[in-house]
């Protein structure tokens, strides 16, 4: 059985390659391109001027956005995404207080490739 820090980061490599797929599909139809970027504790993914960093250590997630807007979220065992403290946070991407990665994912690509 793995461990809890294996999990986490199995479930952050398919956080990136989910922002990778709906990025990608997301510029199908235009003349954009996002790139992502994986690192251990760090996923960076940029259209243009628009960017989103997001930072783990173990579940935690901080995210931030170009336009100075940010939040924690917390990856969850089931590979969901919930918000740590959902009062204090800018929802400026929709996100419910926990929702599927894929879909959280999803939002984030649509926001970027605007």
């Amino acid at each position: 059985m793995p461990s809890a820090a294996q999990l986490y980061a199995e479930l952050w490599v398919s956080l990136a390659s989910l922002l990778r797929t709906y990025t990608a599909a997301h510029g199908l139809n235009g003349d954009r391109q996002a790139t992502v970027e994986l690192g251990e504790e760090r996923i960076t993914v940029r259209c243009a001027e628009k960017w989103l960093d997001l930072q783990r250590r173990g579940e935690r997630v901080n995210w931030l956005r170009e336009n100075g807007n940010s939040g924690v979220l917390e990856l969850t065992e089931a590979g969901r995404l919930r918000l740590q403290n959902p009062s204090s946070q800018n929802r400026d991407l929709g996100h419910p207080e926990e929702e599927e990665m894929d879909m959280a994912a999803e939002a984030w690509a649509r926001e970027l490739m605007q």
